[in-house]
């Protein structure tokens, strides 16, 4: 199949954006039509302020884009000007991009006034080319965006022909016809550079038509240089189709996409909801007929304003259940903005993977698992949908000597890992620090536990004891201490399991040993508590 390209041009892009931005909506007894005022917009330059966008009323005037700003005012003194967002207008346009999708999943930035669309087999969708073509400014028009429309086969060739053509019918150019429809259009829609298409014009050449006879060799002579020659050849050859051209669209295009027109503009949430409903009974029984499931969904609202709202779940495992599909939506419906209506709905899937098929396993008590993976992976989903990404964690083992250090958080991703760890030794205490305490020994016995410590401002007495269970440094984590600085080496732990005359259990280590030479006295801590 043959590829095709629809490039959309605002010639007037950023006048129109803050138009619509400061549009307000007028009441009360009708006035009188009043002309707009001559308005520019510029920017700093090397030759200080220019003016870069003119409206109707400058231009009529003779104050064009590249005129210095002081110029333009000695021209008309009561001048209005402001300075331009090229942010702003960036962001703009990347929102209409964003809406743009409802006529193809691959939209890109085509410049700062354009955006480029590959509509390759989109066209089926809205009744051929021409109507693909006609509906989209019909709607561009609608939202108030000024625009010229071109499609044709190559990405070159339909941003040539939008920014040559005057107005009237948008032109659609059959594939393999670029080379005839280029040929009476400026040099300056060949996307060349402001040199190129000076030393081009100082050649006599002015029309895209005038480089098909030209010998590649000469045209390279004429330049200063070959890269120059070259950029002008790659344009060519690219609108031409001779050679490809990269196309990058904003994002990638859905595995799977639903889609559903609103008759009439919906501005409910009760309608959006049961658009939701339909559009995922949809989709999960096309997933199913493939055997997939999917861990990404995407529920997109098109506006008939040219905005377009969005909201995401993501799924532990591959999912293809309506309910629960529907369940992760509720939290997050009432984000999408109706606006003054939306007039198309849209589920897209993502990250889809092959889903077993048959009956749903036993539960974990009845599988003699104990663990419901199926169970806990929904849970999961439930609770991300409701408290946000990463709010699911689990804490696994992880093979480190230090007790307090054995043990690390991990995202919940559908499955739970299996880490190799050391074996444990010893008994552990049901409950775990988060991080050691440091307790006050008042009896110390050398090389055995502690005969009484002061811990959280109480004196305790030991009367029972078990141990020691001793645990190396990690000599290999140990970092030498930079220039001047004092460093402090590892030393042993001997864990100790105590019993205090009130009944209490501890799990208590001392870091060190006497006559280590590896700094102070050793010192006491406490791990955790027993039951």
């Amino acid at each position: 199949m043959m590829k095709r390209y629809l490039s959309v041009w605002f010639p007037d892009w950023p006048l129109d954006r803050l138009r619509r931005l400061r549009r307000q909506t007028k009441t009360g007894s009708a006035s009188r039509p009043v002309k707009p005022r001559a308005f520019v917009l510029h920017e700093k330059s090397a030759h200080g302020l220019s003016v870069v966008a003119a409206n109707a009323s400058a231009r009529a005037v003779g104050i064009e884009p590249g005129l210095r700003l002081t110029d333009a005012k000695a021209t008309l003194p009561d001048l209005l000007s402001e300075e331009i967002d090229r942010a702003a207008d960036l962001k703009a346009l990347t929102g209409l991009a964003a809406w743009m999708v409802r006529f193809s999943p691959l939209v890109a930035l085509d410049g700062e006034d354009g955006l480029m669309m590959e509509t390759t087999g989109c066209d089926h969708l809205f009744g051929g080319e021409a109507a693909l073509v006609a509906g989209m400014s019909r709607r561009l028009v609608q939202a108030g965006h000024g625009h010229r429309i071109a499609m044709a086969g190559t990405p070159g060739a339909a941003h040539a022909l939008a920014r040559g053509t005057g107005l009237g019918e948008p032109p659609v150019l059959p594939s393999g016809r670029e080379a005839e429809g280029l040929a009476h259009l400026p040099m300056a829609t060949l996307r060349l550079s402001p040199e190129a298409l000076t030393l081009l014009r100082r050649f006599g050449l002015t029309r895209i038509g005038q480089l098909y006879e030209i010998d590649r060799k000469a045209l390279t002579r004429r330049f200063r240089s070959r890269q120059a020659a070259d950029a002008v050849c790659l344009r060519l050859d690219q609108a031409l189709g001779r050679r490809a051209e990269p196309f990058a669209p904003l994002r990638p295009p859905p595995e799977h996409v639903e889609c559903l027109p609103c008759p009439e503009p919906l501005t409910s949430t009760e309608g959006i909801g049961d658009g939701l409903q339909q559009l995922t009974e949809r989709l999960c029984s096309a997933l199913a007929v493939q055997g997939l499931g999917a861990q990404g969904f995407m529920f997109s609202a098109f506006r008939s304003d040219g905005a377009a709202s969005a909201v995401t779940v993501n799924a532990a495992r591959p999912v293809r259940t309506p309910d629960h599909v529907l369940r992760l939506f509720r939290e997050k419906i009432s984000r999408i903005d109706a606006g003054f209506g939306i007039d198309l709905l849209m589920l897209e899937a993502s990250r889809t993977g092959p889903m077993a098929p048959g009956s749903r396993p036993l539960s974990g008590d009845l599988a003699g698992t104990g663990f419901d993976a199926e169970a806990v992976s929904g849970l999961a989903d439930r609770i991300t949908a409701r408290l946000g990404e990463g709010s699911v964690i689990l804490t696994v083992r992880d093979a480190r000597h230090p007790p307090d250090k054995a043990e690390r958080q991990v995202a919940y991703a559908g499955q739970v890992p299996e880490v190799e760890a050391a074996p444990i030794l010893g008994p552990r205490p049901v409950r775990m620090l988060n991080r050691p305490e440091q307790v006050s020994v008042m009896a110390q016995v050398p090389d055995g536990p502690p005969l009484q410590f002061v811990w959280r401002r109480r004196l305790r007495k030991v009367v029972r004891a078990d141990g020691p269970e001793r645990i190396a440094p990690e000599w290999w984590t140990y970092l030498p201490p930079a220039p001047g600085e004092r460093g402090r080496l590892p030393r042993t732990r001997d864990y100790y399991r105590i019993e205090d005359s009130d009944g209490r259990r501890y799990w208590v280590f001392r870091e060190g040993l006497y006559g280590d030479d590896r700094g102070m006295d050793p010192e006491w801590f406490v791990q955790g508590l027993f039951a």
